[in-house]
């Protein structure tokens, strides 16, 4: 898309490299971000959703929900922080009901950040080591109301104050910005359904296979494994990523 404005360049306040662990290459994961549950054995690497507690003795992920308004936080955000169209009606990301945030400006992503750098600053404290900030993609479903240029300003935001917090920083999805990640500040790659799209080997380049690829299908993770069972970390799980016991659950690393 066209950009309205230049992003800004992250490279000159990135942290001294040690500064921050980076996860274990190629290493059992497990999904967590549906609820926090016992990582079965031989899990070296979980995710969950920055309101749980990190797994002891693991490589511990911290989710946030860094570019859209979860349904249930919606009406704490300043209404002028919700994207809105020419009409003033809130662009929603209707596959998960989650309000857009409003960065298309470097004084809201400002505004936005300071609010997610607390999310962070949380992380943090409760013992995390890394950060996953989700819906970098946003702006492809903003309906050209926000731009590539914008979702990489404000995620060397939030690389930098991660950095600062002695937190590695993930990109999630968004394969199109992967060669952008060093000037950005992003450590590694969360790709979910990589394989399905055939998106894991640009993720493997762009991040040197620290990549960890989470697919919801057998068929994703059949074609996963094929092509990177050997260089990356690979997990099929449930779309809801829901917890051991419920209708739903899967998990599968093979």
């Amino acid at each position: 898309m066209p950009s309205r404005r230049p992003g800004p360049s992250a490279s000159a306040s990135l942290p001294a490299p040690g500064a921050f662990q980076l996860p274990p290459l190629h290493a059992d994961f497990d999904y967590q971000i549906g609820g926090a549950y016992p990582p079965p054995a031989g899990v070296r690497i979980v995710s969950r959703d920055r309101t749980a507690s990190p797994a002891p003795g693991l490589y511990n992920i911290c989710y946030v929900n860094a570019f859209q308004a979860q349904p249930d936080e919606r009406a704490s955000w300043p209404a002028d922080l919700l994207l809105r169209d020419a009409d003033g009606e809130v662009v929603v990301d209707e596959d998960w009901g989650e309000a857009l945030l409003d960065i298309g400006t470097a004084a809201k992503r400002q505004r936005v950040a300071a609010r997610v750098n607390r999310w962070i600053d949380g992380c943090a404290a409760k013992g995390f080591d890394a950060v996953e900030p989700d819906n970098y993609d946003s702006y492809t479903r903003s309906r050209g109301l926000l731009t590539a240029n914008d979702a990489t300003a404000f995620i060397a935001l939030l690389s930098r104050h991660a950095h600062a917090r002695h937190l590695a920083i993930a990109q999630k999805n968004t394969v199109e910005l992967a060669g952008l990640r060093k000037k950005l500040g992003l450590d590694f790659a969360i790709a979910e359904e990589c394989a399905e799209y055939d998106e894991c080997g640009e993720y493997a380049k762009a991040f040197a296979d620290r990549v960890i690829v989470i697919e919801y299908s057998d068929s994703g993770l059949r074609k996963a494994r094929s092509g990177f069972a050997g260089r990356l970390s690979i997990v099929r799980r449930d779309v809801d990523v829901s917890t051991p016991g419920s209708a739903d659950y899967v998990r599968k690393v093979r």
